[in-house]
């Protein structure tokens, strides 16, 4: 039976309301899962359990296929055949050229931020350094790790490019994995001395400083990484003995 036009309007409202809100709730699965990437809460190859995280949001598998489908395509998730979907593994030419990517952004972002900053935004950005110090002292780990990441986005932001700061940002992120994959030697800081310095030198309008300061930084990174074969698979090993041991 053809429904009337009367019906038909009454219909489709209730239809787009609830896309909307499968949207909402799928943005919010997608978020939810980066940051617990991000911040290490779940690790390189661990398993995406669909079900769980649909019961949990109260949503259909489908609205949460969709949620996982945008991390996988931002490669953060990977989906292995009659497996799947887990939280991605990179490997050792990814993760070369992800520190050589994020050095190229990160030196074309200060131009901009040395160009383009006001003081108001490098006085929050040393407040931001200050804070850094101050969980170094006193806070945990999953602290220092979001803080830091945050200086980095925080700058981009100030550069006033959004298509740069969403690729650094990606990039910021896939290397989270990098690092809780390959990081050998863990160091006890959250670089709020290299920060801090990155932003006195942008306060002098200091470009070739502060590039060269950024540089260090990232290269410090880089050091406490081995990218060699088989070190990922002892770190994940490692990790599961600790787990259950």
């Amino acid at each position: 039976m053809k429904k009337t036009r009367a019906q038909s309007a009454r219909t489709a409202p209730v239809a787009a309301s609830t896309a909307d809100n499968n949207d909402d709730v799928s943005e919010r699965i997608r978020a939810t899962l980066a940051a617990a990437i991000g911040e290490g809460a779940l690790k390189p190859g661990t398993k995406i359990l669909e079900e769980a995280i649909a019961e949990h949001f109260g949503v259909s598998r489908t609205v949460v296929r969709g949620a996982l489908g945008v991390l996988e395509s931002d490669h953060l998730l990977e989906r292995k055949r009659n497996r799947g979907t887990f939280v991605a593994e990179p490997g050792i030419e990814q993760a070369k050229n992800l520190f050589e990517a994020r050095r190229k952004i990160e030196a074309l972002l200060l131009e901009l931020v040395v160009e383009r900053a006001t003081s108001e935004q490098l006085e929050a950005l040393e407040k931001l350094a200050d804070e850094e110090e101050h969980i170094h002292h006193h806070g945990d780990e999953k602290s220092k790790t979001v803080l830091s990441g945050k200086f980095h986005i925080v700058l981009a932001e100030i550069a006033g490019n959004p298509v740069l700061t969403e690729m650094l940002a990606k990039i910021v992120a896939r290397l989270s994995l990098v690092m809780s994959l390959y990081e050998e030697e863990h160091k006890d800081d959250c670089g709020a001395d290299h920060h801090r310095m990155i932003v006195a030198a942008i306060k002098e309008k200091d470009l070739t400083k502060a590039q060269q300061l950024m540089d260090h930084h990232l290269a410090d990174i880089e050091g406490r990484v081995r990218l060699t074969e088989g070190h990922g698979d002892r770190h994940t090993f490692l990790s599961v003995l600790e787990n259950f041991s």
